[in-house]
């Protein structure tokens, strides 16, 4: 079997534009993946016109190989655009592997170590704090969903003054859902690495320590591990983060300092669904769980199934359901949650789900920009 052809797509998702790659064989075989949107869509699909040569002759069930060969092949890192390129390519492959065994991939991948994956939903972070209690309670209504994150969006910690303030409203958010859901239910927060300092993130980290947070995620920018160990040490929480972080190795520092309690790689990013586990052999190594970044589409969710499926130290796969958002249309079949789990399919090879190329280029797109706050002095700030 070999590989005749590289294409990519751009398909709507959620309200933004999704980068799709379509592998095919000269056996009739093709695989899907999904690219991370680490910049403009335009330049994550002239990366995969420019890694297409890599790969033309090549068996795509060698993904070891291949993978590996790629990244030598970039000479220096490929950094957040090659590596997002890299992943759908490499999510195709096992879709390609699974298909021509006639298994499902998390087969080929060790097998299932778990029957059912479970899913974690955010909730809207611009609303009040009674829509967002709504919101789980509709979310728990129609996917059965009892562990939900709430993001900083809604609590703008850079705009107070006092770090008491954020805190306190962080805590009256917590506070709000526990005295309004049911006691088993998990709730999240990511503070998008919007505090700047240590200290003021663990200051709103401690703030909500008394409500049980499943996770505090992304309390500090990524760039100073250092000052990540002084988070550590100022806060009890259990602590979340990994989606601005690439392959092993710099999860391999974050690991070696005992700073986070869960790593979040995204397949989408870190390299693939190989990658990704080897980052989860590393975090088990160091008794820590892994818990998918995972704000993108069916296709990206479907991989992550495999991956949470076929890994022990999985804690739970973030989700952002489908229906409605356009993904549906290019997805016939989704992965949809019942009782807040995602069931395996072992009668479907592959990544068990179908495309609708059709569908997909019938798809407008939506080009999404970043913009940086901006605080009342004037200056800018992280989102």
């Amino acid at each position: 079997m070999k590989i005749i052809r590289l294409t990519s797509f751009p398909a709507t998702a959620i309200g933004r534009t999704r980068v799709l790659v379509k592998v095919e064989t000269d056996e009739g075989i093709a695989g899907w993946g999904e690219c991370y949107m680490i910049g403009p869509e335009r330049a994550v699909m002239e990366m995969l016109i420019y890694l297409e040569p890599w790969f033309i002759g090549e068996d795509p069930r060698r993904v070891e190989f291949l993978a590996h060969r790629a990244n030598q092949q970039f000479r220096f890192p490929p950094g957040g655009t090659g590596l997002a390129a890299l992943s759908g390519i490499e999510h195709a492959l096992w879709d390609i592997a699974g298909l021509a065994a006639g298994v499902p991939t998390y087969q080929l991948l060790g097998g299932h170590v778990r029957d059912r994956v479970r899913i974690y939903e955010g909730l809207d972070s611009t609303s009040t704090i009674e829509a967002v209690v709504v919101a789980a309670h509709e979310r728990h209504a129609q996917n059965g969903t009892k562990a939900f994150k709430f993001s900083s969006a809604w609590l703008r910690p850079y705009l107070y003054g006092r770090n008491a303030l954020a805190g306190r409203a962080a805590a009256s958010m917590f506070s709000h859902f526990r005295s309004h859901t049911p006691t088993e239910w998990e709730l999240a927060i990511d503070l998008h690495a919007q505090i700047f300092e240590p200290v003021r993130a663990a200051q709103l980290a401690n703030a909500v320590a008394e409500y049980d947070p499943m996770f505090v995620e992304e309390g500090l920018r990524p760039e100073n591990r250092g000052a990540w160990e002084q988070f550590r040490r100022q806060t009890g929480v259990t602590l979340a983060t990994g989606e601005c972080l690439y392959g092993r190795f710099e999860f391999l520092d974050i690991l070696q300092r005992r700073v986070a309690d869960i790593v979040q790689p995204d397949v989408c990013l870190c390299g693939g669904l190989l990658e990704m586990k080897k980052i989860a052999d590393l975090a088990a190594a160091h008794y820590v769980t892994v818990a998918p970044h995972n704000p993108m589409g069916p296709i990206a969710t479907a991989v992550n199934l495999h991956f949470a499926a076929s890994t022990p130290n999985f804690h739970s796969l973030e989700y952002i359901d489908p229906r409605g958002s356009g993904a549906d249309d290019w997805v016939i079949d989704p992965y949809l949650p019942t009782d807040g789990h995602l069931q395996l399919r072992p009668d479907r090879p592959g990544l068990g789900i179908s495309v609708d190329e059709a569908a997909i280029r019938r798809s407008p797109q939506v080009t999404w920009v970043r913009r940086a706050p901006v605080r009342p002095d004037g200056s800018t700030w992280y989102i």
